[in-house]
């Protein structure tokens, strides 16, 4: 292209007609070409034009230009500019592909580094990914076992939970932990029952690393000193328990993995010392368990104790009273009986029959008085029978009848009492604790009625037992669960001292029998008694 001093295009050959195709004017042209690279600072338009500066320049104007097509693609020429006279000669020589190729290659320069680059970046993000999910998985598993043993309170169960979740993570086709005692180590939990109880000893590498807190891990032939050889190697894993500086024992797993096992290493770190805190924790719970546990014993024997002494004390003040009460009855009863026979033999002599007929009534009914009386001292003496500690025979119908004409006072006007006696054999049994009981629930059957009502006794032999049945239909018991308790009553102050029923609970367990009770408010109370007959 020929351009004048005064930018008019003089000459355009044909070559640039076909690259510039879309040529117009000189104007819009050189709007359409720039510096592949601009002028830094400035505000003059003309600066940033290579055409207006060839045109300005007075020597000859080289410059690498682009170009802007119609679809917006660039093209790269060398532009040269001729100064002759007053024309400029302006060639243009396409560059494009040269251009083009050499930022190829620089971008694939720049990709293959950037590449490089990422590929480092990648592995280093895929170790980082490997550490995490370790922790991760380390973490998880810390946390699941933690819970587990956090769970429970009972070495026995924290163990089997721990085993049972190790053996899955390890794979292993054995597993058990052995606690420390004087000759080694004692298995007392196991994934193989036969195991629980023995006694096992370690090579001395294997107790140096236990001493020194390490985990024991190697591939071996034995899984301890004496045992039988395994048929091919196998892994195995001895983790030491600690707490603070005591070996409370010792994990064993045993696997068939070849792989080293360093993650799950680390892991049992971790598991070894929540484990120790738990066991000491857990020895702990159950010592004090077993010292509640004696206590609890021990205050019972003492409040058996003391319903012993508190029967012995009142069967021994009621010896001692029926006793005195007994000799002085006895004395003036032996006046009136003797005065009772000489009166009949008065009366015979009588001539007044009329007169004879009323004393001699009279008479009879003192006759009646006095063996009642007398009938009744003796029962008292047999029911203390202090002298009768010993067990002896006895028949259990008749013992009720003699508890029944002591408590007639009770019973007299106010409540009917019904038998249902089955024939039955001699019992062994101590007859003045029994009847002790039986006076204690008829008592209390006949204060339970509050006008008139009625008590049914029965007594029958089956499968060996001697079975009796008090029952009544008085006003019944609200809380049926404490009647058996010592100090537990439901009459008044001053009244009740809510020792019967406890005391005749442990008569009836002293004879090895069991007694029970059925009640509802309103309706009555039934007591069942139950001795072995043998």
């Amino acid at each position: 292209m020929v351009v004048r001093d005064d930018k008019a295009v003089v000459f355009k050959n044909n070559v640039f007609k076909r690259f510039f195709s879309d040529f117009t004017t000189l104007k819009s042209f050189s709007h359409k070409l720039n510096y592949e690279i601009c002028a830094l600072n400035s505000g003059d338009v003309l600066t940033h034009n290579p055409i207006s500066q060839a045109l300005i320049s007075k020597e000859d104007f080289s410059s690498h230009v682009s170009y802007l097509t119609r679809n917006n693609d660039y093209m790269f020429f060398d532009m040269n500019t001729t100064k002759r006279n007053n024309y400029h000669i302006i060639v243009f020589t396409d560059v494009t592909d040269k251009v083009g190729s050499k930022t190829l290659l620089d971008e694939n320069k720049t990709l293959k580094r950037q590449n490089k680059e990422l590929e480092n970046e990648n592995r280093s993000l895929q170790k980082i990914k490997q550490l995490a999910q370790s922790q991760a998985m380390k973490l998880l598993l810390l946390n699941k076992i933690s819970n587990l043993i956090r769970l429970s309170i009972n070495t026995s169960q924290i163990l089997k939970s721990t085993l049972k979740e190790l053996e899955t993570v390890f794979n292993t086709f054995k597993s058990y932990y052995a606690s420390k005692c004087d000759t080694g180590y004692e298995i007392t939990v196991s994934s193989v029952k036969k195991d629980a109880g023995k006694i096992i000893t370690f090579d001395d590498e294997t107790e140096k690393k236990l001493k020194e807190k390490q985990i024991g891990y190697n591939f071996c032939l034995r899984e301890y000193n004496d045992a039988k050889p395994f048929p091919e190697r196998v892994q195995r894993i001895v983790v030491p328990v600690y707490h603070k500086e005591d070996l409370l024992g010792v994990l064993v797993l045993l696997t068939r993995q070849t792989r080293r096992l360093n993650d799950e290493l680390e892991i049992m770190d971790g598991i070894s010392s929540q484990l120790g805190n738990a066991l000491l924790q857990s020895s702990l719970y159950e010592k004090n368990e077993k010292m509640v546990e004696e206590l609890t014993r021990t205050l019972k024997e003492l409040k058996d104790t003391q319903l012993k002494l508190i029967n012995s004390e009142k069967m021994a003040s009621l010896g001692q009273l029926v006793a005195g009460i007994a000799h002085e009855i006895n004395t003036p009863l032996a006046s009136i009986k003797s005065n009772n026979e000489i009166a009949v033999k008065l009366i015979k002599r009588l001539k007044d029959t009329d007169t004879a007929e009323i004393l001699s009534e009279i008479n009879t009914i003192d006759t009646e008085a006095i063996n009642r009386i007398n009938k009744i001292v003796t029962g008292l003496r047999k029911f203390v029978r202090l002298d009768e500690a010993e067990l002896q025979e006895a028949d259990i119908n008749k013992e009720i009848d003699l508890t029944l004409d002591l408590i007639r006072h009770e019973t007299k006007n106010k409540v009917t009492v019904t038998k249902q006696y089955s024939d039955i054999p001699l019992v062994k049994c101590y007859p003045n604790m029994l009847n002790q009981v039986f006076m204690n629930i008829l008592v209390n059957a006949c204060q339970a009625i509050k006008e008139r009502g009625e008590i049914i006794i029965s007594t029958e032999y089956c499968n060996k037992n001697l079975i009796v049945r008090i029952k009544d239909n008085g006003c019944g018991i609200n809380d049926i669960n404490k009647i058996f308790f010592a100090g537990y009553t439901t009459k008044g102050v001053g009244v009740g001292t809510g020792l019967g029923l406890a005391i005749s609970k442990k008569i009836i367990e002293k004879h090895n029998g069991k007694i029970s009770v059925k009640s509802e408010v309103g309706k009555g109370s039934e007591f069942i008694i139950t001795i072995p007959g043998e």
